[in-house]
């Protein structure tokens, strides 16, 4: 069975369907799940981020509507991935991932060249390194200048 975060990406999916934008009520989500509010906020931040190919929004008061954008795919993807890594410290293995997934998704990546990208920046191939999330965020970075060159 998945988990209740799960369940409300799908469900938030499902309801952007094909659409770019959606917007919905933060409590009314909260409570068809019959869960905090903070923990809808948890699947925005989480897995509905400028990574995932996602911009949030939130509007106080009248419910506490959210918005879900999908970011369009265009020439502009891999350096504005490039920038958010310049003004970075580090990169996790699972933002490193989201990365890989969305590049993926978009087209910018095969299966197998997503797949060596997240195995050769997983916490097991950097276990040697004192700053793994650092050491990360540089590889990332040459990986992804080499993708705008094709």
């Amino acid at each position: 069975m998945a988990n209740i975060s799960e369940e409300i990406e799908q469900f938030i999916l499902s309801v952007l369907g094909d659409s770019d934008e959606v917007t919905l009520s933060r409590s009314q989500l909260a409570d068809y799940f019959s869960v905090a509010p903070s923990q809808i906020n948890y699947v925005l931040r989480t897995r509905f981020n400028v990574c995932r190919g996602y911009i949030t929004g939130s509007k106080r008061g009248g419910g506490g509507n959210i918005s879900i954008v999908r970011i369009a795919v265009d020439d502009e993807l891999i350096p504005s991935i490039l920038r958010d890594l310049e003004d970075s410290k580090g990169l996790s293995q699972n933002k490193a991932c989201d990365i890989a997934d969305r590049l993926l998704r978009d087209s910018a990546l095969t299966e197998r060249e997503c797949g060596i990208i997240k195995a050769a920046l997983s916490d097991k191939a950097l276990a040697a390194s004192d700053n793994s999330a650092q050491l990360r965020r540089n590889i990332y970075g040459e990986i992804l200048t080499e993708l705008m060159r094709r």
